[in-house]
């Protein structure tokens, strides 16, 4: 199932609150060059989350994150915010079965 919440589409499923989810998010806009990636890392280790970001060649971002759906829907926020120099204009999520990362990091794009 596919809900659009303004400049969002997000598939979701119905799984418990508490166990390990996976979120892939692809976020368009103004989002390569004005720390976008690190901006994401510091909020995944914040919320103790595992997965990564990098850059897409088409100028997107592309986040994957694993950990409690509660955190997941707050880096998610987080993910539409953006820093202070991006432009967020849209952000397309999926929700995923985990692979068991624990660790962030940024990949190269």
């Amino acid at each position: 199932m596919t809900l659009r919440i303004g400049s969002t589409h997000e598939r979701v499923g119905v799984p418990s609150v508490t166990e390990t989810q996976r979120l892939a998010a692809r976020v368009s806009g103004r989002v390569q060059g004005v720390g976008y990636r690190w901006f994401v890392h510091a909020e995944a280790e914040r919320l103790h989350l595992g997965g990564s970001v990098r850059n897409l060649p088409d100028g997107a971002v592309a986040v994957e994150a694993e950990g409690p759906r509660p955190k997941l829907l707050d880096l998610l926020n987080r993910l539409r915010e953006g820093p202070p120099a991006a432009r967020v204009e849209r952000v397309d999520v999926d929700w995923l079965a985990p692979h068991g990362q624990t660790q962030f990091q940024i990949l190269s794009g």
